[in-house]
């Protein structure tokens, strides 16, 4: 009988999370000083971050211990399986082979919770009593809802307004967790309050939201800040998801010849990519494709500098793909995937030419993710559709062509219904960003 479900044992969840700093060809930019625009050391991001969470960032150590009280608490859903979508190959008359790693079993639905554990457990560990952070799709904001609740912290969400008003429900999960959720632009702080006057009406940006979050954490002794994705210790939490998933295709006796994430700020993308690259690296043929919309080209037509991870220009200059930190997104319903930048991880795995980058329509990603949901019986998340979408094009490209492909299953789409409800009345629209508007929303960006 084919076995459908790969699994791995309590027991054989990793304890060591992969750092693939050391093994990245020329390595990565340092982050710099937004004031003096000078490499900026752990000590200058000390008020908005735990000094265990920035030991990581810019750790030179391949491997680094998953702490016991992360891991009795990522043992409530993991391992997470890996299943082979069968009834997906035979719909589409495929030889490939097509594995999914379906992180979509976590608490919050998505990969998410994987860093936000850990992030809860750093900040508790050194007595912080509450943290801030920003959501767009609402699966960062509902993974840290719950992660805070399980280490006995406050949270405070700004949730990008645009998904706000989309999202009801994972705005019921975050108050379900304890949370508090603020639609963002908001007039709770004071960046907010500007922007409102500004920019009325707005549908909002994770840079807006970013900034509100940050000024949050710095106007409050008591406070940090969390960040979801783009981050070194954000990819190094999510390392999990592909050590996992080596060991289950190796159960399967099988390896990918493809893998494929979506990339919104990159997490989960190189979560499941990273612990191939030394493989990749030492001659193994393997393809890594990262999938983003066309509405928000980060990877395909962004340019490749220092920006600001926000727009009141708070954060860290970091050397990424971006569309300036002054990009306002069209409000398109992978809410997870309209952030102006990309991680500098996956940057620079993509400036040395071992991810290839590429963009699908809105409207091919749902009739993906609705095939999806036929055959294999899971409703994606508009996020993951792009990653299903992408497989399918690999799969069907030669028929007879047998080849492995792995993509990263990041969420379920049970949250995002309305979503669905938009595509099925005809009320959602492709959209290619204009090369103009990507002129005007990259002329700020910082002269380094």
């Amino acid at each position: 009988m084919q076995q459908k479900k790969i699994l791995l044992n309590d027991s054989e969840m990793p304890t060591q999370w992969y750092n693939v700093l050391p093994d990245i060809p020329n390595g990565v930019a340092p982050p710099l000083d937004p004031g003096t625009k000078q490499p900026m050391g752990p000590e200058k991001l000390a008020p908005i971050f735990p000094m265990g969470l920035l030991e990581q960032e810019m750790s030179d150590q391949s491997w680094i211990d998953i702490p016991e009280e992360v891991q009795e608490v990522l043992r409530i859903w993991r391992p997470s399986p890996v299943v082979r979508a069968t009834a997906l190959e035979a719909a589409l008359g495929t030889k490939s082979k097509i594995y999914f790693k379906n992180e979509g079993v976590s608490p919050a639905g998505s990969h998410k919770t994987n860093s936000a554990v850990a992030q809860a457990y750093y900040n508790k560990r050194e007595g912080v009593k509450r943290l801030s952070t920003e959501t767009g799709a609402g699966q960062w904001g509902s993974a840290l809802a719950f992660a805070t609740h399980k280490f006995g912290l406050e949270c405070k969400v700004y949730m990008v307004r645009v998904s706000f008003d989309q999202k009801p429900y994972r705005k019921s999960m975050m108050n379900t967790y304890g949370a508090e959720i603020v639609a963002s632009p908001s007039p709770d702080t004071s960046f907010g309050r500007k922007i409102l006057e500004d920019m009325s009406g707005t549908a909002g940006s994770l840079g807006i939201a970013i900034s509100e979050a940050i000024e949050d954490a710095a106007s409050r002794d008591d406070t940090k800040y969390a960040l979801g994705s783009v981050l070194n210790h954000v990819i190094l939490h999510q390392s999990i998801i592909g050590l996992e998933a080596k060991k289950q295709m190796e159960k399967a006796g099988d390896y990918p010849d493809i893998l494929i994430g979506c990339c919104g700020g990159g997490s989960n993308f190189a979560g499941l990519m990273n612990p191939f690259l030394r493989d990749k690296l030492e001659g193994k043929d393997i393809r890594f494709i990262g999938v983003e919309p066309t509405s928000c080209p980060t990877l395909t037509k962004g340019l490749y500098a220092y920006d600001y991870g926000d727009v009141a220009r708070q954060t860290p200059l970091l050397y990424m793909y971006t569309l300036g930190h002054d990009f306002i997104p069209p409000g398109i319903h992978a809410g997870g995937l309209r952030y102006h930048g990309m991680s500098p991880i996956v940057s620079a795995l993509v400036r040395e030419k071992l991810l290839e980058p590429v963009s699908v329509h809105q409207l091919e990603c749902f009739e993906a993710g609705k095939l999806f949901a036929q055959t294999e019986g899971i409703i994606p998340a508009p996020e993951t559709c792009h990653a299903i979408r992408t497989t399918i094009i690999e799969a069907t490209r030669d028929l007879n062509k047998p080849q492995t492909i792995l993509f990263n299953f990041s969420g379920h789409g049970l949250l995002d219904l309305s979503s669905y409800d938009k595509f099925y009345s005809g009320d959602l629209h492709n959209y290619d960003f204009p090369a103009e508007d990507i002129a005007e929303a990259t002329k700020n960006l910082p002269k380094i």
